[in-house]
């Protein structure tokens, strides 16, 4: 079957020989599946041990705190960087509970009410395989599987490198690339021919680190510096939705 124009595609991925796609947040609504989650569970440590400065003792924000701390990685670096920013001692084994603790709300919330996929990075993805561009999807999170499988569309990406895969591979957490050059080897593409989509500042910063051609920012909150945030962090553009990208969109 020949392969088909890629005059659809925003100027800026007509040259892109492969995408990486993040899937929390950017495939998936999940994202705010994981903030409310890891609400409950920092809001429920921090009660039982709250911090000795009255100032730091304020509930986990799922905006701020979240793209800040915990968005784009791994549950158990998401909450020992979380922890160490309000002043606690992020030792293992605290580390650890409320990691688990936030990973039995999170598996519940989601068997409960599921997730969907983002229209918009559904028509962009069926733009790219229109036009011959091998993807693949790369999260941090162990469910990324479940959850594209739940959303219906893992037969989109040819490829998954996931949270079980990394610990496997003991590949680094991001802001290191090693999960998204992971991705790229297993398409055949080297990342200065490849794009990188992701909503986390971790996520664009490992982008950026990991030498690829085009990292494209989320800005699914859009509040008021969001997107420069995305940009400072290493993001080339940025969208709110990923269907800018088609039919001559105009990324910001």
């Amino acid at each position: 079957m020949p392969v088909q124009s890629r005059d659809t595609l925003a100027p800026v991925l007509r040259d892109v020989r492969a995408v990486v796609f993040d899937t929390d947040g950017v495939i998936t609504d999940s994202a705010r599946v994981h903030a409310a989650a890891w609400k409950t569970a920092f809001d429920a440590f921090l009660g039982a041990h709250p911090p000795e400065a009255p100032g730091q003792r304020r509930p986990f924000d799922t905006r701020d705190d979240y793209l800040r701390y915990v968005d784009g990685r791994s549950r158990l670096d998401g909450a020992a960087a979380f922890l160490a920013s309000r002043g606690l001692d992020p030792a293992a084994e605290t580390v650890r509970a409320v990691a688990a603790d936030k990973e039995r709300l999170f598996t519940e919330r989601l068997r409960e009410h599921g997730v969907d996929a983002y229209p918009g990075t559904v028509r962009l993805v069926r733009a790219l395989r229109r036009a011959g561009v091998p993807l693949a999807a790369a999260s941090a999170s162990r469910h990324a599987g479940e959850l594209l499988t739940r959303a219906g569309v893992l037969d989109l990406f040819e490829v998954l490198v996931d949270g079980g895969e990394a610990a496997r591979l003991a590949l680094p957490g991001k802001p290191r690339p090693d999960l998204f050059l992971e991705a790229v080897r297993r398409l055949g593409v080297p990342a200065d021919r490849a794009a990188v989509v992701e909503d986390a500042l971790a996520g664009v910063e490992a982008g950026r680190g990991g030498g690829f051609a085009l990292v494209v920012g989320v800005d699914r909150t859009a509040g008021p510096d969001t997107a420069e945030a995305l940009r400072r962090h290493g993001a080339d553009i940025v969208v709110r939705d990923l269907g800018e990208l088609v039919g001559g969109g105009a990324p910001r």
